[in-house]
């Protein structure tokens, strides 16, 4: 029986070299679970960063559109009756404004974490759905 416990308990414990090795192997894990961490950070970071550029290509373009439809309507009305024109005109300085204000918002958005982003994302395609059926109903008044 002696002899049992003994080789348990000698078995059992870790030399102190054998310690140090696996405390070393324990802290070069540890390593390179951070580096990889890090890394994992920064690939989502410029994948963030990324999508807020092609978001703002996207939606600058939308907005140069609807500069461009506004001043072919411009051009469309400008042989309609005076209080007519006078009406439109009004409409359209109403949505300049707001495609304006489009293009500022999206301009100084800065990032400031990803739910902000998908916030903004949110607000800002429901504010240009909105100017472009506007935009449409002026246009399609006029036609009929």
């Amino acid at each position: 029986m002696v002899i049992l416990f003994s080789a348990i308990a000698f078995t059992g414990c870790n030399s102190p070299a054998q310690k140090v090795a696996n405390a070393q192997d324990g802290v070069k894990d540890a390593q390179n679970d951070v580096k990889d961490a890090k890394d994992d950070l920064r690939k989502a970071e410029d994948e963030y960063l990324a999508d807020i550029e092609s978001y703002r290509r996207e939606n600058a373009d939308r907005i140069w559109a609807n500069n461009q439809s506004l001043a072919e309507f411009k051009l469309r009305i400008k042989d309609e009756k005076k209080e007519t024109k006078a009406d439109y005109e009004k409409q359209i300085i109403v949505l300049e404004q707001k495609n304006t204000d489009a293009q500022r918002r999206l301009d100084e958005y800065k990032a400031n974490g990803r739910d902000n982003w998908q916030t903004f994302k949110s607000e800002f395609n429901r504010d240009m759905d909105d100017l472009g059926r506007s935009l449409k109903n002026l246009t399609v008044k006029n036609n009929k």
